[in-house]
């Protein structure tokens, strides 16, 4: 507001019909948040009427210390310009204020100037502040996506799933993204302000925001905390205690709070399903239409030649050494909706980023962002980071055995295992898409094959043909707490009896492949008869595998068997996810907006062991912060605990609340309540 004898009296942002305009009302009423390419308006209280000749100018700032100044015309000019218009009513001015689809996002500060008929100042009105984010509902803005049922999803959305599990078991995991609770917008520009070249070069990093492409890169980078003050820390060797246990978030509202909070210091802990969902809370909340991915049987190449060696001794010992190629039970990632005018025409839509930090890109842990179409096609030149991407859904699994003199024998090649059923959330309701095919042609089919040659890829084969023996492991469904059986089926398809040596080994793994211990193991000799089975069972107990347990309730087992009159050696790997119980949460009440409810949450101890520390964590968007509940002392085996919590809904629509349990010996136990909250 100016002088209090001057012209200007103040001005109504009209935030409330702005921002339900902008589709932004869910993040606030009480700030403006408005969309780049869409105007807005402004009411600017005269007290008087303004003189016919004196006209208004309008400057922005943008930036941390406002480095950026862009002047606000007053007619009509191109679509690469600010400008306003201005409607003279007694004593107010309307003005609906038109940004360009490609000026930078970001938090503006906004003046108005009185000038006079020959242009000096007169008066201006105390700086406003406005936040300015991508529209994809805008076909100028390079974010744009024509489909308002993926718009519902990928950028209004606060609740989804990110999915876990093994390519033949999958699972889901409900995560509360959030994008739109109190001041996440403002951490999520907190972040962007923190990237090394923001604090090294801010006034290049304020106009480079105008393009998705560098922002998301940014935000990529940035969500990790390897190179830089970013959001979350990895770890993945168990070992949480002075942090919070990846596998205990429930959404990415807390950790971008605590992040914030603590003045851009890292939050312990996380792994890739937490990268993914912070990354895609923040895309969405900047305007950039994102959903998270899983890749099944995702590849670590560490080496780059499009392979996957796995290194065993004759005992099934790991003899790999150094960095490992490896297999991840999943991958997450996301995808992001954008125009790709710095690659050639063709590849623009979907483009896979990946925060999760594995290998530098550019000197920096982040991935992408990498066209989608350009993995389908073998493209692996394409920026950014295109034959990481194509190795994670594309590369040969090659098993070798090396013996005591340090030969090594191939005794396996699967071209199958890697990049299985890769998955995101329907955009039609809680159950999976499978997207596999954006990734990747059929298996085996003639596309495949010219696009395995595109990419340089060799393969790789096979020393002889198929021979008499065959592997097989079968498992019926493993719960958690309980014993089950493994069984290995070899079956002979020759004419001869045939002696061979059959070694089986069980070991506790994370869902990225670190072996947390051995379970069991059994060796046999034996002769399988010309055209018979021969059938090993293994029972793996709990007093087995309980104590080496990773957090991810994973078991691997893998069988070697090498006949005695002849080279060939078979090798079959299994991944065996334990069935976790779920808790049981009901709500009691009439959901209203800041009525109280109280939510009922019950849960069974599974396992033949005493729980201890137990914690509840408690999220959702739209009814409640994160809060944590304390277990009412230990749980003895199968015995029940209850918690109550009450809280108020604060926006109306349908919400998510999100309950996670940990305890000393058993983590990850979600459940999930769906509620309808309506305005009083």
């Amino acid at each position: 507001m100016a002088d209090q004898n001057g012209v200007f009296m103040g001005m109504d942002l009209r935030c409330q019909v702005n921002n339900h305009a902008h589709r932004t009302g869910e993040m606030d009423l009480e700030r403006l948040l408005v969309r780049r390419g869409q105007p807005f308006s402004l009411a600017l209280q005269c007290s008087t009427p303004l003189p016919p000749k004196h006209k208004l100018a309008m400057i922005l700032h943008l930036g941390k210390e406002g480095e950026v100044v862009v002047k606000v015309l007053d007619a009509r000019s191109g679509r690469d310009k600010w400008w306003f218009r201005q409607q003279r009513a007694q004593n107010e001015v309307l003005l609906t204020v038109h940004s360009p689809a490609d000026t930078p996002v970001g938090i503006y500060s906004m003046t108005l100037l009185l000038l006079s008929p020959d242009g000096h100042i007169l008066e201006q009105t105390t700086p406003e502040t406005f936040y300015l984010l991508f529209n994809p509902w805008c076909k100028a803005d390079s974010v744009y996506l024509p489909d308002e049922e993926l718009l519902e999803e990928y950028i209004l959305n606060e609740n989804g799933l990110l999915y876990q599990g093994s390519w033949d078991q999958i699972s889901s995991l409900p995560w509360n993204f959030g994008q739109f609770e109190q001041d996440v917008v403002d951490i999520c520009f907190e972040i962007l302000n923190n990237s090394p070249t923001a604090l090294k070069n801010p006034e290049i990093d304020t106009a480079n925001r105008a393009d998705p492409v560098y922002v998301s890169r940014t935000i990529t980078a940035m969500v990790n905390a390897n190179d830089d003050r970013g959001v979350v820390s990895g770890r993945w060797d168990g070992k949480y205690d002075d942090g919070v246990s990846p596998t205990r978030w429930t959404g990415s509202v807390a950790i971008l709070r605590r992040w914030s909070e603590a003045g851009a210091q890292r939050v312990r802990y996380g792994q890739c399903w937490v990268f993914s969902g912070v990354a895609c809370t923040v895309l969405r909340c900047l305007g950039i239409p994102t959903r998270p991915v899983t890749n099944y049987s995702s590849a670590h190449d560490t080496d780059g030649n499009l392979n996957v060696d796995y290194l065993y001794n004759e005992q099934l010992e790991s003899v790999s050494g150094g960095r490992k190629d490896m297999i991840w039970n999943y991958h997450c990632w996301v995808e992001s909706w954008m125009d790709r005018e710095d690659l050639p025409k063709g590849y623009d839509g979907w483009q896979a980023l990946d925060p999760t930090p594995q290998e530098r890109s550019d000197g920096v842990y982040c991935c992408g962002p990498c066209p989608v179409k350009a993995v389908r096609d073998g493209d692996v030149g394409m920026k950014y980071d295109a034959a990481f991407v194509f190795s994670e859904v594309n590369a040969n699994l090659v098993t070798w055995i090396v013996y005591p003199d340090g030969q090594r024998s191939q005794v396996s090649l699967n071209q199958k295992t890697v990049g299985r059923n890769i998955s995101t959330k329907s955009v039609y309701g809680d159950y999976r898409e499978d997207i596999t095919k954006h990734y990747k042609y059929p298996e085996g089919s003639v596309k495949e094959r010219e696009v395995y040659e595109k990419a340089g890829r060799q393969i790789t084969q096979l020393n002889g043909g198929p021979g008499q023996l065959e592997l097989k492991i079968k498992h019926a469904q493993a719960i958690l707490g309980t014993d089950f059986d493994v069984i290995v089926e070899v079956h002979n398809v020759g004419g001869e009896d045939t002696p061979a040596q059959l070694t089986v080994t069980s070991n506790a793994v994370t869902y990225n492949s670190l072996h947390r211990g051995e379970c069991q193991r059994r060796t046999a000799s034996l002769t399988v008869p010309a055209q018979k089975a021969h059938k090993e069972v293994m029972r793996l107990r709990y007093d087995h595998y309980g104590a080496c347990v990773s957090e991810h309730n994973l078991i691997r087992v893998t069988a070697l068997l090498q006949a005695n009159s002849q080279p060939d050696v078979i090798l079959q790997e299994v991944n065996i996810p334990l069935s976790m119980p779920q808790l049981h949460v009901k709500v009691v009440g009439d959901a209203v907006v800041s009525r109280k409810l109280i939510a009922h949450i019950s849960f069974t101890n599974p396992l033949p062991i005493t729980l201890r520390g137990g914690v509840f964590t408690v999220e959702g968007a739209g009814l409640t912060a994160p809060r944590e509940l304390q277990a009412p002392g230990n749980i003895g085996p199968g015995e029940d605990v209850k918690v109550k919590l009450s809280f108020k809904p604060t926006r109306a629509g349908l919400r998510k609340l999100m309950v996670d349990f940990d305890a000393d010996r058993l983590r990850d136990v979600k459940g999930i309540a769906t509620l309808i909250v309506r305005n009083r």
